[in-house]
């Protein structure tokens, strides 16, 4: 008896099995492409992601015959939907976060309901990464796909459905549509008559953890899986990893290291939301119930994967060495001499800064590739540091990071955000706790995991800490000082870029 895992990133897709002694039993990767089809907008292909899929599931289900997969789950990146047909046909590519399309809306929004009240109902701060903004895009600029839509399915909740489920939408993932009311836990009713998107076209609200049906026979069979594989609703991709590092309690932030980074403080309901919406911060529920987390973002694995395509292009590595690791070793040991502002895409979270660009300044004839990456794991980690302040004054304290994701691998750059964050950032034995965290709630949902607590026990072991080393966070202390004047000096020109 095992359990599958399901990640979903916005560059590429991941699959897990996991023994219910914890223990992985297979996994499988395959990468995607961002597409660009005009200035400023970011899709994905729909049906490339669904196929690549179908290809990890069946690449780990094959590996894990032996110890056959009883249960499942999905945790996905958020905001980006996709339209369907009841008959499970895919009608168009996925808008994705990062996306400009829609930006209108969000002015209108804002308009109508004022931060506060519309805070009150979906405690987001508006802007036109989310969900909304791209459905209305869709409404006015493609009708027919709009039209021919019986539904618009989050990733996580979309997958369950190709696979044979009910359409629902998780309320971790729900929430990121800007439809959601987080009190009731439900689409909510007076921003649903705003925005005149028909409920039946969102699917039910669950919790995550709730199982919604099984894996149909014909998809089974194609994909190599026994018959009967329950699939229970994921959630959100940071909220799966954070179950995944062991964050079953409030008080633990987690540093989700893939396309995205993201810090994921772990806490009770609050009792003044306000004082998060004054420091740019959200409320959205974990997949556990009772706890609630809040998102700081950036694209620090984007930023590193075009590096890797720009500066390293054809490089082939020495055998049993993957490029990562290769250009890691690059890295020199200190601080840079370079400063990078990681606005590459529009930031998003905790404040959304429309036209801007990013900046690699300090460079010279002498500049290294690997001191260029590191100056690129540098700003995005710097872009933090603010945030960690706000966390602290409205008493949601960080002593330590728990790391997670495809970056998590890296010693230098765990090191590094020690050093510019002054705490020590921890690491799982199990890295990608996306895939470990889904196949945590498929077991609880069915039963073959009777606590969090246990399962936590089983399935979550860390494997090394990073300590701060002093001199170098003096050195970064001087270094965001000049981070804080970067983008103030020069948000003129990058604005006319």
């Amino acid at each position: 008896m095992s359990l599958l895992g399901i990640d979903l990133g916005t560059t590429g897709c991941k699959a897990g099995v996991f023994g219910l002694d914890g223990a992985c039993l297979a996994t499988a990767y395959r990468e995607y492409d961002m597409l660009h089809p005009q200035p400023g907008w970011s899709e994905l292909d729909s049906e490339v992601v669904w196929r690549q899929t179908k290809a990890v599931i069946a690449e780990v289900a094959a590996q894990s015959a032996r110890d056959p997969i009883t249960a499942l789950s999905i945790s996905a990146f958020g905001e980006a939907f996709v339209p369907v047909s009841k008959d499970r046909k895919i009608l168009d590519h996925s808008i994705l976060c990062v996306d400009d399309r829609g930006r209108e809306h969000i002015t209108r929004l804002t308009a109508t309901f004022g931060v506060e009240r519309f805070y009150a109902i979906n405690p987001n701060l508006p802007g036109p990464h989310y969900s909304l903004p791209k459905l209305l895009w869709l409404r006015a600029h493609r009708p027919d796909v709009f039209r021919r839509a019986d539904y618009f399915l989050l990733w996580s909740d979309l997958i369950a459905f190709l696979l044979g489920c009910e359409p629902v939408t998780n309320n971790s993932h729900a929430n990121r549509t800007l439809l959601f009311d987080l009190n009731k836990n439900d689409w909510s009713d007076e921003l649903l008559a705003w925005s005149e998107i028909p409920r039946a076209k969102l699917g039910r609200v669950v919790p995550g953890g709730t199982v919604i049906g099984q894996v149909s026979d014909a998809m089974a069979d194609e994909l190599q899986l026994p018959r009967g594989v329950r699939v229970v609703a994921g959630g959100h991709d940071q909220c799966c990893n954070a179950l995944g590092c062991g964050s079953i309690t409030a008080g633990k932030t987690i540093c989700g290291i893939g396309s995205f980074e993201c810090l994921t403080p772990v806490f009770r309901k609050p009792a003044q939301p306000l004082a998060l919406l004054k420091e740019g911060l959200n409320i959205e529920h974990h997949v556990l119930p009772e706890l609630y987390v809040a998102f700081i973002f950036n694209q620090s694995g984007l930023l590193v994967k075009w590096f890797r395509d720009t500066f390293a292009a054809g490089c082939i590595p020495p055998a049993n060495t993957d490029i990562y690791t290769f250009l890691d070793r690059e890295m020199p040991d200190d601080p840079t001499r370079l400063l990078v502002l990681p606005h590459f895409e529009s930031p998003i979270s905790p404040h959304y800064i429309p036209d801007t660009s990013g900046v690699i300044a300090g460079l010279k004839t002498s500049t290294k590739r690997g001191e260029i990456l590191k100056a690129i794991v540098e700003g995005a980690a710097l872009y933090f540091v603010d945030s960690l302040a706000a966390l602290a004054r409205i008493g949601i304290s960080t002593q330590e990071l728990i790391a997670s994701g495809g970056g998590a691998q890296s010693d230098r750059g765990l090191q590094i955000r020690a050093d510019i964050f002054g705490i020590p950032v921890i690491r799982p034995r199990i890295t990608e706790a996306g895939l470990l965290g889904t196949a945590m709630l498929a077991g609880l949902a069915t039963g073959v995991l009777q606590t969090a607590r246990e399962a936590a026990q089983l399935f979550v072991h860390y494997d090394r800490m990073f300590e701060p080393d002093a001199a170098r966070h003096a050195v970064y202390g001087e270094k965001h000082a000049l981070y804080q004047q970067l983008f103030p000096t020069l948000q003129p020109v990058l604005n006319k870029l």
